[in-house]
């Protein structure tokens, strides 16, 4: 199971950025997916989640709510976070993960290496 993460960088509030996360070496569609973040000197959290197969259930977290949204393509293994409005404390390291269920309800067991999202105000 294999997963990379790309699409970070350095932009100016309200810009906007997508994320995408590559999978390989699995079937993609039988996974649950999720994007977590981390910002210096704070805990990793969940972003946003996306169920197995065809993603029909999502959650984010309320920081988030109505700026980002989660997808996912299985005809080509990628799930995407296209995130708009951004704002300077959304500025994290970014990484996807991935799970062997239906929906993500504990610590997920794959990781990919993240990316950094930095946003200017």
């Amino acid at each position: 199971v294999q997963l990379q993460a790309s699409g970070g960088g350095l932009v100016q509030a309200g810009d906007s950025l997508r994320l995408s996360c590559a999978a390989s070496g699995w079937t993609f569609s039988n996974y649950a997916m999720g994007w977590f973040r981390q910002a210096p000197g704070k805990e990793r959290e969940l972003v946003a989640a996306i169920s197995w197969n065809g993603g029909g259930r999502t959650t984010y977290a309320d920081s988030v709510k109505d700026r980002f949204t989660i997808s996912r393509d299985n005809t080509k293994n990628t799930m995407y976070l296209q995130m708009n409005s951004l704002k300077p404390e959304d500025t994290a390291v970014y990484y996807c993960a991935a799970d062997k269920a239906r929906i993500l309800t504990r610590i997920p067991a794959y990781w990919g290496q993240g990316t950094q999202v930095t946003v200017s105000s």
